[in-house]
Formats: structure tokens, C-alpha cells, sequence
């Protein structure tokens, strides 16, 4: 899930050259940790995500490189499957003095009837906002990089970013969690944004 994008704000239309633009190497950081996330049309993000089996070394490597990755893609979370990983793993951090959790196997244990619509970004699908309505508060039960037993009591925008990374374990993305006309308008400025990398190309 991206970073700054997981509630309404309201934007200033501005000229193109006003802009604001991060420090170039945030930039440079960013572009390059971009380059390993999946983007929408990869088989491997519509494929439902084996489970973790094994909890060792390698595992707890992958949890550090995939909280390098977000952080450095400006994201608060992750889902294996987006670096082209088929495995039931996720990791998010919700402010930037969190730590990073990482959740193997991760199971909605119980879910409040009570939600919220509010606007997701994802990493893999870059520079798309899109309104899903989410449930308020979840509890999930699952794994952490050890092996060991972790059990996530969360509301807001900690239960909404779960929510999303769980929804990449199983092949679901935000464009399927919105309305039709929504829907329609994210694909369209997808196309549009595509146009103009080409013609600047």
C-alpha cells in the first residue's frame, strides 16, 4: 500500500513545473526500490499465494528486504506476492517511529460489521487512488518471521492497510474492491499515464 494515500486529502491543482518534488535522492531511492514491485497485469498478483512452511534464516532475510523495499518505495505496507514472491507473507509499519510487522499465514480471526470507505494507492498500482470500504476493526492471527504465534488487534488505518496486503495473498487488488465506475476511471488514467511515458520516451 502507498504511503500518504490511505485517506481523502485535498490537492491544489497546480501548474506541471510547481509540482513539489522529493529530495533527488529520496527519488533515486524510491525509483530503484520500485523497479522490484510487481505491476498490475503480473500473473503472480491475480495467483492466490502458497503458505509460509519454513521459518529460518532466508525468511527473516526476506522480511529485512522487503521492509527495505517499502520503506524505501514510500510505503507502509507489503505483500510478498508484489516482489514476485508466492508466499502468504505481509509486512506493514503505520507511522514512521512504528516497527515493522511481519505476519506469515496471516487469518482473519474476527472482523467488526462496522466499516469505512476511504481512498487506497497501492505500489503495484502506482499513482492510482481508488475509494474501498473496509472493515473498521479486525483481529488476524498468524505467524511473525520466528515462527512464533502473533495475534494483530487493529482499527483504522492499521485494520485497512492489513486488509489490503491480506487481499494481495489471494490475488485480489483494490481495482476489484471498488466500485464499477471507479474502477473505469483508475484503469483510464492508468492508460493515460502510460500514453504519456511513451510519447516522452
Amino acid at each position: 500500500m502507498a504511503e500518504g494515500e490511505h485517506e481523502p486529502v485535498e490537492v491544489e491543482v497546480v501548474e506541471a513545473d510547481e509540482t513539489p518534488q522529493l529530495d533527488p535522492e529520496v527519488e533515486a531511492r524510491r525509483a530503484a526500490a520500485m523497479s522490484f514491485i510487481r505491476r498490475l497485469g503480473d500473473p503472480v498478483l491475480k495467483s492466490r499465494a502458497t503458505p509460509v512452511d519454513r521459518f529460518d534464516d532466508s525468511l527473516r532475510k526476506q522480511v529485512s528486504r522487503m521492509a527495505g523495499i517499502m520503506n524505501d518505495a514510500l510505503g507502509v505496507g507489503l505483500a510478498a506476492p508484489q516482489l514476485g514472491i508466492s508466499q502468504r507473507l505481509l509486512i506493514y509499519r503505520v507511522g514512521p517511529d512504528a516497527p515493522v510487522i511481519a505476519l506469515a499465514n496471516p487469518e482473519l480471526d474476527w472482523v467488526s460489521a462496522e466499516s469505512e470507505l476511504g481512498e487506497e494507492g497501492c505500489l503495484s498500482i502506482p499513482g492510482v487512488l481508488v475509494d474501498v470500504d473496509r472493515h473498521l476493526y479486525v483481529r488476524v492471527r498468524g505467524l511473525d518471521e520466528e515462527g512464533e504465534q502473533r495475534t494483530v488487534e487493529a482499527s483504522g488505518l492499521e485494520a485497512r492497510v492489513i486488509q489490503h496486503e491480506m487481499d494481495h495473498l489471494d490475488g485480489v487488488l483494490i481495482l476489484e474492491r471498488t466500485s464499477r465506475d471507479e474502477r473505469k476511471r483508475a484503469l483510464r488514467e492508468l492508460r493515460e499515464a502510460e500514453q504519456r511515458r511513451d510519447e516522452a520516451a
